[in-house]
């Protein structure tokens, strides 16, 4: 047979043959003399048979393994490793589907690019015109889209969200917009708002930390002098608290 021929029979095309000629999948047969590469049957099951691999969704690297000799990997645990990255593309998907979901059922206008949990940790606010409340929840979006947050923290924030004893502290810390970094009333802000904090939250911090490295000053330079010093008095008292 030619290579029209076998592609024909095999149902793949020339392109593909002349391919797997070329990374040694396939072994390339010798030419008659008019020139014309002769494939056999032989050659003919051997290509059906990589067919049908590449179709199971095996790479080419695969394919080789389990037409392999002995020292190749057998062909059921090949399909046991791809069976289960398969099932894990499928929860993957699964998770992503969940999260069009909330989003799809959120109110008009309200519609955020977030994980179920963090959602759910939104809903549970008070409404606020707060810049300081918008921008902590800004953050929290950024920790969430890095997976530095996650379900147990926003769950353990749930009560601090929904505390109107918060809103307040976001109103005094918006009154430091415009004030000196040595404003008197930076300390009594700072302590409030580190007690605000229950201890459940810190212990569901992940132990590595939860940010990257220079997020910290990236996320302090966002704020005004007074503001940033606040911000960074409780960094460094949840910084201590965390390594308890």
């Amino acid at each position: 047979m030619r290579i029209g021929e076998i592609a024909v029979l095999v149902g793949v095309t020339t392109r593909a043959i002349r391919h797997y000629h070329h990374v040694g999948l396939l072994p390339e047969p010798e030419r008659r003399p008019n020139g014309y590469r002769a494939y056999s049957v032989r050659d003919a099951v051997l290509l059906a048979r990589v067919r049908r691999l590449t179709e199971l969704g095996l790479s080419l690297d695969e394919v080789r393994d389990v037409l392999a000799d002995d020292a190749g990997r057998e062909l059921a645990g090949v399909l046991e490793e791809l069976d289960a990255d398969l099932a894990r593309q499928q929860a993957e998907l699964a998770e992503r589907r969940r999260r069009l979901a909330v989003l799809l059922a959120a109110p008009p206008g309200e519609v955020e690019p977030v994980s179920p949990a963090l959602a759910a940790l939104f809903a549970k606010a008070p409404t606020t015109t707060s810049p300081s409340a918008a921008m902590d929840r800004e953050h929290l979006t950024l920790l969430d889209a890095t997976g530095a947050g996650g379900t147990e923290l926003y769950e353990a924030m749930g009560a601090l969200a929904a505390d109107p004893a918060v809103l307040a502290l976001y109103e005094r810390l918006d009154e430091l917009a415009d004030a000196p970094a040595d404003d008197p009333r930076i300390p009594a802000l700072a302590a409030a708002m580190v007690a605000a904090v229950p201890d459940d939250v810190f212990d569901a911090v992940p132990a590595d930390g939860p940010v990257a490295p220079g997020f910290a000053q990236a996320l302090l330079a966002a704020y005004p002098p007074a503001q940033a010093e606040v911000v960074r008095r409780v960094m460094e008292a949840f910084a201590r608290k965390g390594r308890r």
